[in-house]
């Protein structure tokens, strides 16, 4: 007999072109099942996956993100779409009891499909964002081998790519449900199989009689938080032929410590069901008395309990089981009056939005936890608390949201509308939406079942730069209605609701119920809250004007962009020779004007100048020589300009602004504009600019103003706190030197200390590094760093070429914590050319509550059916600090007669070679670091925590590299 539960069939697929295959779906699946070898047009295939990652996984086609390999790809405009129609193949064995069924679940398809299963066929029709779910009870074969056979159908209206490109092609992929970036966008290459494939995960599930299907867990918060009630309600099928009893349980858990588990709910209500009949069944409220709450990143933990729901049946046991990690926290969001932005808070706590725009992991749809784990813990590591997934690429899969859960990312999700492709652009195409609204409905609800039990889900919205149909807008809005008590607060602004009794209506009469829906990305508080085009802009920008009034007018912009050039490691990967050649610098106008080569601009690149407004951000530094030289000076503009962002928008929290998400954070393909890490996971200086930026107690130099400015995001004042600014010149002397005492800042607040005297001083260097420390004066614990290099008005960089030769000493100690394929790494980095002049200078910062560096390599998302019963031992495994014993401590020092500051160190991770080839990418990627791209005072230390994953039989090295350290140095 089966265990009751899922299986997830992502293994031993075959796939052929249809065109190639002789066979029908019945022969498939009975007589004449695939075989491979040398003549046979059977190959391994992805799954989940696309056609095209399937080819280009067996080399049948080029690497489509290398260099211009994409262009040898045969576009399905002009091959017709019969070349991307694929078969699909595996096989499963799977037993049965006499009272157990068994479903084949499809959570994703694009876009249509037949499906054979031991010579039955069943359609699946259209839609990418819909699931399937067909019982296959009577077919399987109860103790043999199951042939399964998908014959897989590409986009109805795949489009064409007209020559000059363009947002969406000729924008036909928008009569379709599915994702629209396919044709190519301003940002990214088109996708020549238009995502066709199975390309989400496919299982098949054991149960009883008895079947849940889609639990909705709503909460509510009553007497300040003190008092929640869970309202689970849940739908069960009786898919048998007598009337069944049943015992349907709930079970609530929570971690302790470590591996205690506390059960906080276990209750057992009695149903009675129909034969072959469907009841919605809805608990009785579960009463929590001052549950630990979930929290954004940087607000506090990400608090998560175990929701575990079966049924049992008299005389069969169990018949089903599901879980999900739940969280508790009342998200509220309305139109700021102060600034005309929408302003969220979260457990009645306002937020300030900082966060960032995201396509989807990869543009071939090639998804894994593991990849999403990096990519949202990378967000995190940013302080971001605020994902949006754009309306042209993906309605985000559980495992996204799951990991937004433990990370604490607040995600809005929008459906799949672009104004760019819906409505408007050249040529102009279907300004009615998508030609079947009903199957846009249809998919739009089943995303909601899907996803509404993630704490991290905050909002829906109905389009990018584009709202809905107005049938399909009105439907919405009704289906997305709040219940009564969400309502409330939405009014009152949470201000006296507090005294609501419980519910008196059942939340299972709502799709969803607990979060607001807006129609698109600049309606009613967004840009200008009436869908004119005033987000932006999207290119580089002079520092100082994010920090300027009238930079932007309106109180919440949904998406600003600017550049986003990865090191040179990343291009010698990602392109041929030919790829490596810099742009050709040409004077226009009195501004230097970039002219990239053909591959960069094939991959979107962005200058880092903008003749007429912005001069050169790159040349400010010299001329580049080479490759390495250009992408070493993009990082330092990559830090200053996205750093400068983000606290120009901080700068005015509340006053005029309520949030901020750029433009975007990654790159689904190996794009070079607009990103924080690139597409093979290295990330850009800029990521480390938002990282400092974004903290929630920050101290910043307003670049318009010069005033230091302390910024605290946190609900409590901050007091009896210090400043130290120290500033540096090229000759290693510290010319300025001030302490600033006796201020506070209020919770959620921003308040400007004291203006900068230098370079308002005699005789002020024309280069100078500026360092500003927040600091505890109890104990001298650092709360906030922040380190700048600037240049007088209307001056350059340029000093700063000569300042490489400088030899700084540098003595590093490092401790290595290894478990199993897992390393991290304890650094510390120390600046030895001068006695210090502070108290400070050891950096010993006070830790947040949620900085932890935690062991997550066995996380397993905890959502859906379950393999295991209940998973209660999953919180065991969550939040576990490394237990392997740390390697002897290692002191490394390095000799230099000069003295200064140690410019812009750069931490990197490498596979140890002996045979190392020249050119040859030896990054082991993705790392996690506490900071990179830092630089350090004389006398000054820095810890750097680093953490990565080691491929087996791989011996990693840490090389640090710098601006005027270029000893290549392999730490460990």
């Amino acid at each position: 007999m089966a265990a009751i539960g899922k299986t997830i069939l992502d293994s031993g697929w075959l796939a052929a072109r249809s065109t190639e295959v002789d066979r029908s779906g019945i022969q498939l699946t009975t007589t004449n099942p695939p075989s491979t070898g040398p003549d046979s047009p059977w190959i391994d295939a992805v799954v989940p996956g696309t056609v095209l990652a399937t080819l280009v996984k067996n080399k049948v086609v080029p690497d489509p993100f290398y260099g211009l390999e994409n262009e040898a790809i045969i576009d399905i405009a002009d091959s017709g779409r019969e070349y991307y129609t694929f078969w699909f193949f595996t096989t499963f064995q799977c037993k049965l009891s006499g009272t157990q069924h068994l479903d084949l679940n499809f959570r994703g398809i694009n876009y249509s499909a037949e499906v054979y299963l031991n010579g039955h066929k069943k359609l699946l029709p259209k839609g990418m964002f819909r699931r399937h779910s067909l019982d296959i009870t009577g077919i399987v074969h109860p103790d043999g081998q199951n042939l399964l056979a998908v014959l897989v159908h590409p986009p109805d209206h795949p489009g064409s790519i007209p020559p000059e490109g363009g947002q969406g092609g000729d924008h036909e992929i928008g009569k379709d449900v599915a994702t629209q970036y396919v044709q190519g966008w301003d940002w990214m290459a088109p996708i020549r199989d238009r995502n066709t494939g199975i390309w989400d995960e496919v299982s098949i599930s054991v149960t009883g009689p008895v079947k849940i299907i889609d639990p909705h867990l709503v909460s509510t918060f009553f007497d300040n938080y003190k008092r929640v009630y869970l309202y689970p309600t849940t739908e069960l099928e009786n898919r048998s032929s007598q009337v069944v009893e049943c015992s349907l349980n709930i079970q609530v858990t929570t971690e302790l410590e470590g591996s205690t588990c506390m059960v906080e709910h276990l209750q057992t209500e009695h149903v009675s069901i129909l034969a072959g009949s469907r009841v919605q069944y809805t608990f009785p409220e579960l009463f929590f008395y001052k549950p630990n709450l979930w929290w954004p990143n940087g607000m506090g933990k990400q608090s998560l309990y175990n929701v575990v729901i079966t049924v049992d049946l008299k005389g069969h046991g169990e018949s089903d089981s599901w879980s999900h990690l739940y969280g508790f926290r009342k998200i509220e969001s309305y139109i700021d009056s102060a600034t005309g932005g929408r302003l969220f808070k979260v457990n009645g706590q306002p937020i300030f939005i900082r966060g960032g725009n995201w396509i989807l992991s990869d543009g071939l749809l090639r998804l894994s936890q593991k990849r999403y784990q990096t990519d949202i813990k990378f967000h995190a590591d940013m302080n971001f608390n605020m994902m949006r997934c754009w309306g042209g690429g993906l309605a985000e899969r559980p495992e996204f949201y799951h990991y937004c859960d433990i990370y604490g990312l607040l995600v809005w999700q929008e459906f799949w509308i672009t104004g760019d492709v819906d409505g408007r652009g050249d040529p102009v195409s279907n300004p009615n939406g998508p030609v079947d609204h009903d199957l846009f409905l249809l998919c739009a609800r089943d995303t909601v079942k899907l996803l509404r039990n993630h704490p991290s889900l905050a909002l829906w919205v109905g389009g990018n730069e584009q709202t809905p149909p107005e049938d399909i807008n009105t439907a919405l809005k009704h289906d997305l209605r709040l219940i009564p008590h969400y309502e409330n607060l939405l009014n009152k602004n949470s201000e006296s609701s507090e005294d609501l009794s419980p519910l008196k209506l059942d939340p299972s009469q709502y799709l969803d119920g607990t979060r607001i829906y807006i129609q698109g990305s600049m309606w009613d508080g967004f840009a200008n809250g009436k869908g004119d085009f005033t987000d932006g802009p999207y290119e580089i920008q002079n520092p100082e004007d994010f920090f300027k009034g009238d930079f932007y007018k309106y109180g919440f912009n949904p998406e600003v962009g600017s550049v986003g050039m990865p090191v040179a490691a990343t291009i010698r990967a990602t392109m041929p020779p030919e790829g490596w050649k810099i742009p050709l610098f040409k004077l226009s106008n009195g501004y230097i004007k970039e002219v990239p080569n053909p591959i960069w601009e094939y991959h979107k690149y962005i200058p880092y100048s903008k003749p007429g407004k912005v001069h050169d951000q790159i040349e400010l530094y010299g001329p580049p020589k080479d490759l390495d030289d250009f992408c070493l000076k993009a990082q330092l503009v990559n830090y200053i300009q996205y750093r400068a962002l983000l606290e120009g928008w901080t700068s005015r929290m509340w006053s005029k602004y309520t949030g901020v998400l750029i433009w975007k954070t990654q790159n689904p393909w190996t794009g070079l504009r607009g990103q924080f890490y690139d597409h093979l996971l290295d990330q850009t200086a800029g990521f480390y600019g938002c990282r400092c930026a974004a903290e929630p107690i920050h101290i910043q130099l307003n670049l318009s103003t010069y005033f230091i400015e302390v910024v605290n995001t946190l609900s409590e004042e901050l007091s009896n706190v210090a400043i130290e600014a120290s500033v540096w010149d090229l000759e290693g002397t510290c010319p300025y030197y001030k302490v600033y005492e006796k201020f506070s800042v209020p919770p959620k607040g921003i308040v400007p200390i004291v203006e900068m005297k230098y370079p308002k001083s005699k005789n002020p260097k024309p280069v100078y590094f500026l360092l500003l420390k927040l600091y505890n004066k109890s104990d001298y614990g650092i709360l906030s760093r922040n380190f700048y290099w600037l240049h007088l008005s209307g001056g350059d960089y340029k000093l700063l070429e000569p300042y490489r030769k400088r030899k700084v000493p540098l003595k590093i100690t490092s401790e290595a914590f290894i478990k199993g394929s897992t390393y991290e790494l304890h650094m510390r980095v120390q600046n030895t050319s001068k006695k210090p002049n502070s108290q400070t200078y050891q950096n010993n910062f006070i830790a947040r509550q949620n900085d932890g560096d935690f062991d997550m390599s066995s996380l397993d998302p905890g959502y859906g059916k379950t393999d295991e019963k209940h998973r209660i031992g999953l919180f065991q495994r969550i939040y576990r600090h490394f237990t392997g014993e740390a390697d002897s401590l290692k002191i490394t020092e390095t000799n230099g007669s000069g003295v200064g500051v140690a410019f812009f160190l750069h931490f990197s991770v490498h596979a140890s070679k002996t045979d190392h080839k020249e050119g040859e990418d030896t990054r082991i990627l993705p790392v996690h670091y506490s900071d990179n791209y830092f630089s350090l005072v004389p006398g000054e230390s820095l810890p750097i925590k680093i953490s990565f994953e080691v491929p087996p039989g791989v011996t990693p090295r840490v090389s640090l590299h710098g601006w005027n350290y270029h000893s290549n140095h392999n730490i460990h």
